[in-house]
């Protein structure tokens, strides 16, 4: 699955338009190094996002096509 995709389907950010612009501009790193949106997202990657003051660093755990609200959680851990 595309990174963009991944970042919405499992809800980390909100629309998928602006997943794609936040790899463009390099605040999603994939095992350390900036990746872009076309990136093909595997379990057991280490996601780290950053938006503003937010920062997040998670582990893939699940990767599906569609996905309840209620279980989007289940798709990644959050790391420290």
């Amino acid at each position: 699955m595309r990174l963009d995709k991944y970042l919405k389907v499992s809800r980390i950010i909100k629309r998928r338009t602006i997943a794609n612009e936040a790899c463009d501009a390099g605040r999603v790193i994939v095992n350390g190094k900036p990746a872009r949106a076309s990136y093909e997202v595997k379990t057991g990657d280490v996601l780290e996002v950053s938006l503003g003051a937010k920062a997040l660093k998670v582990r893939v755990a699940l990767i599906k096509e569609h996905t309840k609200k209620e279980e989007a959680d289940m798709f990644y851990e959050i790391i420290a």
